[in-house]
């Protein structure tokens, strides 16, 4: 533990550098003095520099990857998942070095980065160099001789440059989700990272290098989002565009590219139900809503903020819910503990805001509620006691507005079309889970369910083939097995006359 906390602290500040065309380009020296500084959320400390890069930085990524597009683009699909199985057999040989990278940068437990951030990452570049290799298009004839007879078939080409825009709170799992069916279809792309947690998308700009991935096929900047991302969305030479981020700078992003017509596709914030009814058994359940409810600190967009519970039930589970918190979930170092630091400082002060709205607006603190006291080197870490909510309105602020943290609300509901009222009450439309032991109303709940996702009995249990996304605020196109493809790719219709 000891030798632990002293390899946290005693580690250099890292001069992270955009990849452009191969390289890794050196800072001038005003641009040095210009960097932002990377906080750890573990202890506040400065542990990294990126370049503040700005449309300049932006063109000279978005020509090499031009450049490169037309070569690239001629590969067979082959060729083409051939580089990301080398890509995924890299991440899958550095996965140790990478959770390490990404705990560090994040300031999520350890253990999560181990077992599922970094194993996505590497199972997204594997999972598309498959769906490539035994890819399909459709065909449609009509038979016989006459004046009609005609061939259809589909014929998918690349778009061009991606511009691709990613958060701080999975950076490589996304990251990577975007970048593998990106360039497996052909296109070349250009991605800005959050500037928040720039290390592993440098860590995998260093591994397209190892692996031999032609130059100008996979570009870093890194930057600010008013500056670099502004400069990317806006670029003309950029047809393509997958933003995930909050929904108010997905507003931003889609009012900049919808007047130049490209494509787009935006995942954006939620404020996702977990439903409970009274038939489900409380005690083998309640791992599975407490990790719905605050894995990595409440900030995945996926996370179950608002529970609802059938009133029978009402009482025994916030008893048992928040005995549950208190007990499994306890703030500390990242390397050891399984429950975290949020991201910043500025977002810790935002979750604790909420905390004194939700007292305000009537609310009860069952548990959490305030920054967590740690000893150091963590003392200056920005560590949230996981909060749970009774006692609120269901159209408070607190119960209708994305926190992105370790904050949930619990309320009861009478019956099945209370919940569902409650459920589309806001102006999200991500995921949910409902928890029941009565199948049929699980699938009729779902069917009414004003959301992109539904799990009943089971929260964030993926399926790489499905489509991903959401409805009404939380954003709009799909990605994710051959939908991924339909967004990734120009579709023509090639019609032969026979």
């Amino acid at each position: 533990m000891e030798g632990k906390t002293q390899d946290y602290l005693s580690r250099p500040v890292i001069e992270v550098r955009n990849y452009i065309n191969g390289r890794f380009v050196e800072l001038t020296e005003e641009e040095r003095k210009d960097a932002l500084d990377v906080y750890s959320p573990a202890t506040g400390a400065v542990i990294a520099r990126v370049p503040r890069s700005t449309s300049k930085q932006v063109d000279e990524a978005v020509r090499a990857a031009k450049a490169a597009f037309k070569a690239w683009s001629a590969l067979s699909e082959r060729e083409r998942a051939d580089y990301l199985e080398k890509i995924s057999k890299r991440i899958a040989e550095k996965l140790e070095e990478l959770a390490d990278i990404e705990s560090y940068d994040t300031g999520k437990p350890l253990n999560l980065a181990r077992t599922v951030d970094i194993p996505r990452a590497r199972d997204n570049f594997a999972f598309f160099a498959g769906q490539i290799r035994h890819d399909f298009t459709e065909a449609h004839s009509n038979a016989g001789s006459g004046p009609l007879a005609s061939l259809n078939y589909t014929h998918r080409s690349p778009v061009g440059v991606a511009g691709l825009i990613t958060p701080w709170n999975l950076p490589l799992y996304l990251l990577s989700w975007k970048v593998a069916p990106a360039i497996g279809c052909g296109n070349t792309v250009v991605a800005k990272p959050s500037e928040l947690t720039p290390l592993t998308a440098n860590a995998l700009a260093e591994i397209c290098n190892e692996i031999g991935l032609p130059p100008g096929v996979f570009n870093v900047v890194h930057g600010t989002g008013a500056s670099a991302g502004q400069a990317l969305v806006a670029h003309k030479d950029v047809p393509l565009i997958s933003f995930t981020g909050g929904t108010a700078t997905g507003a931003i992003v889609n009012s900049t590219a919808a007047p130049l017509f490209k494509k787009v596709s935006l995942e954006l914030g939620g404020k996702n139900a977990t439903v409970i009814f009274d038939d489900v058994n409380l005690d083998e359940i309640m791992p599975s809503i407490v990790r719905s409810a605050f894995a990595n600190q409440g900030q995945v967009c996926l996370c179950g903020s608002r529970i609802l519970v059938h009133e029978k039930i009402y009482e025994t589970f916030v008893e048992k819910f928040a005995q549950a918190v208190k007990t499994t979930l306890i703030p500390g170092d990242p390397r050891t503990s399984n429950f975290g630091a949020v991201i910043s400082a500025d977002h810790m002060k935002k979750v604790l805001s909420y905390i004194e709205l939700a007292k305000q607006e009537g609310g009860t603190i069952v548990c959490g509620g305030k920054r967590a006291d740690l000893p150091q080197p963590f003392k200056n870490g920005y560590f949230i006691e996981p909060t749970v909510v009774t006692g609120l309105a269901t159209d408070s602020r607190c119960a209708q507005e994305e926190v992105f943290g370790p904050f949930v609300t619990v309320h009861p509901f009478k019956d099945e079309a209370q919940a569902l009222e409650i459920c589309n009450s806001t102006r999200y439309g991500l995921a949910g889970s409902l928890w029941t032991n009565d199948l049929k109303r699980g699938h009729r709940f779902a069917q009414q369910w004003e959301t992109g996702m539904v799990w009943v009995n089971t929260w964030l249990l993926r399926d790489l083939r499905v489509p991903f996304g959401g409805v009404k605020d939380s954003g709009f196109g799909r990605e994710g097995g051959r939908y991924a493809f339909e967004f990734w790719t120009n579709q023509k219709n090639v019609c032969i006359k026979l």
